[in-house]
């Protein structure tokens, strides 16, 4: 079974670009799995920017807005799943499909690889929206709650800084580069 690192924040938080930064620092082949289906002129500058962004990093890009756990990847290959929240709106507004639908396809994924890395947005709260707005933002605290739990590190970033929530820090530290910088644990998180 793969591991899976969770990387979560606001929009804007930097979550990204950490999380290509640390997929770059386990070895063998990198997929970069998308999941945004452009709706918006906002959504293709965003799309642009992160492509952008990895052009460096030695990643085969996937476009999958759902079914990720179907992608055509080798075994013990490291995956960036970007992102958690397009996937579920996808699957939920076009296919009427759960949550549970979601975690099993990110689970399904995840026993391919050897490392999948999964952004999310995080920090969203329902007040204030009503019908299929308020029930998606449940549902994606409850899908990031399970991923979460079933998690083998997570992150969370804010202002470009990552807090460690969850994980083995010290095996952390002997991925080549990720170095303390990175591993500032949070105080208040759980042990």
């Amino acid at each position: 079974m793969g591991k899976i690192i969770l990387i979560s924040g606001p929009n804007g938080s930097g979550k990204s670009r950490f999380a290509e930064g640390l997929a770059e620092k386990f070895p063998g082949r990198r997929y970069y799995i998308a999941t945004m289906k452009p709706q918006t002129e906002d959504n293709l500058r965003r799309i642009q920017r992160h492509r952008e962004q990895r052009k460096k990093l030695d990643f085969t890009t996937l476009e999958l807005p759902y079914q990720v756990g179907k992608a055509d990847i080798p075994d013990d290959s490291v995956v960036l799943l970007e992102d958690v929240s397009n996937l579920l709106a996808n699957t939920v507004f076009e296919h009427h499909g759960t949550v549970e639908e979601v975690f099993r396809d990110i689970s399904a994924l995840s026993e391919k690889s050897g490392t999948l890395i999964a952004v999310t947005i995080s920090g969203l709260a329902p007040d204030g929206y009503e019908g299929e707005t308020a029930a998606y933002i449940n549902a994606l605290n409850r899908l990031n709650q399970q991923l979460y739990e079933r998690s083998a590190a997570a992150a969370e970033m804010e202002s470009g800084v990552s807090k460690w929530k969850k994980g083995d820090l010290n095996e952390m530290v002997r991925i080549p580069g990720c170095g303390a910088v990175h591993l500032q644990r949070d105080p208040h998180a759980p042990v």
